[in-house]
């Protein structure tokens, strides 16, 4: 039994923040405690429901040196992030209950967090040939997705969404327009033209996504939409959503803090997939998940090693390491008076859990006592070399940020620090 007291309740359910403490037994948040209570003392800091952070890149099997199971599982630790919803885009794909059985007991071996696995929607994410939905999702994958490549044919994600959607299956796509996209490297516009770099129209996210709107109205299927990034696709996600259409929709931390000029001077630690967007796309966004219309924050850890960022910026590996630099990263969205702490952890916490159907993301008796404590003002400067993934490929490099995680608890059990 472990009681925790005198800490800032950050309370996403209710939309609370109060002074008080957690009584943690048998991995459940046994009692909800007032404010005076004898404990361990966490010093008036914030105590919020861990992150569950949708998205996430491990390499293996196939890319180990990029990510292995133990770096991934200390970084999330580290980031305050307590369950780590994972994708298929690995050497070979998540495609077939063998492998995902393989990756589930490597992670149930290692991983001091909660990992819930993604498997793919094609055989080889290859868009032609739908896999085995029923055996995957027999065997453990929480939901569907061929990552960065969008499903090019329609006839085969329609087939695809009515499988699910009879077994009751979430898709994830990622909703970029394949052809338009094709060796695109930034956001259309005066800024790629001049960098003589090839653009992609934020057009492209809108056609992709209302293709996929149609044939969720088609199927009935459950729909996430892995980022929404431009101001272009806003609306029709709105309507989506009128309509009653089983959609969600989530948005990179990376989309929220940086912008496409982020990229002057060709730095590839801020090529992105999809790439950074406009200040106004940036502020549109911010907007949307302040009023709740994009759902769910995540970190979209993308590990790329050394040898495939320090190329020309056209050649080098889109994607960033973002578990540890989830919290800090939008801790410039609470400071800038964008969200207030509950709101920001309806997204990172209680939207990713119903989404998911999990019993958690919320500080309630009998939830799981998967917990960060943080000082949300506590400044400093990010190095990457002190960061546990194995790979060191993060935009914020040498950024001065606040908010630092100070203990993660999963099953009221202490995984950060581990000498505490």
């Amino acid at each position: 039994m472990t009681t925790l007291v005198n800490a800032r309740l950050i309370d996403p359910e209710t939309g609370t923040e109060r002074l008080g403490g957690l009584r943690l037994e048998a991995g459940l948040i046994a009692e909800i405690l007032p404010d005076g209570s004898e404990g361990i003392d966490c010093g008036g800091k914030c105590l919020a429901p861990g992150i569950i952070d949708i998205g996430v890149k491990i390499g293996e099997p196939g890319e180990r040196h990029k990510e292995s199971f133990r770096s991934a599982g200390r970084s999330a630790a580290a980031g305050g992030v307590t369950t780590m919803v994972t994708r298929p885009d690995t050497t070979p794909a998540i495609d077939s209950p063998e492998l995902l059985d393989f990756f589930n007991r490597r992670a149930a071996d290692i991983v001091p967090v909660n990992v819930l696995p993604m498997a793919a929607l094609t055989k080889g994410r290859s868009g032609g040939e739908m896999t085995e939905i029923g055996f995957l999702k027999d065997a453990g994958a929480v939901a569907f997705t061929d990552g960065d490549r969008p499903v090019q044919n329609p006839k085969v994600l329609a087939r695809a969404l009515t499988y699910a959607a009879d077994l009751g299956a979430l898709v994830m796509a990622h909703p970029q327009e394949p052809t338009l996209s094709k060796g695109a490297c930034a956001t259309s516009g005066p800024l790629a033209s001049l960098m003589g770099l090839p653009g992609v129209s934020p057009l492209a996210e809108r056609i992709q996504f209302e293709r996929d709107m149609a044939l969720v109205e088609m199927t009935g299927a459950r729909y996430h939409a892995d980022q929404i990034t431009t101001k272009a696709a806003l609306p029709a996600l709105a309507r989506a959503k009128k309509a009653g259409l089983k959609v969600t929709a989530g948005v990179s931390a990376h989309h929220l803090t940086l912008n496409q000029l982020d990229i002057e001077g060709y730095r590839t630690f801020f090529k992105l997939k999809p790439p950074l967007r406009t200040e106004e796309d940036r502020l549109a966004v911010v907007g949307a998940v302040q009023s709740g219309l994009i759902d769910i924050i995540c970190s979209m850890h993308t590990p790329q090693d050394e040898e495939s960022k320090r190329l020309p910026f056209e050649e080098a590996a889109s994607g960033a390491v973002g578990l540890e630099t989830l919290l800090p990263a939008c801790m410039q969205l609470v400071h800038g008076g964008h969200l207030s702490l509950p709101e920001l952890f309806c997204a990172l916490s209680l939207n990713p859990a119903k989404l998911l159907g999990l019993d958690a993301g919320r500080l309630a008796v009998g939830a799981p006592a998967d917990l960060v404590l943080f000082d949300p003002n506590k400044p400093f400067v990010l190095n990457r070399a002190d960061m546990h993934s194995k790979s060191k490929n993060t935009p914020y490099d040498l950024r001065r940020m606040e908010g630092v995680v100070l203990r993660t608890y999963v099953a009221g059990k202490q995984v950060f620090p581990l000498d505490g």
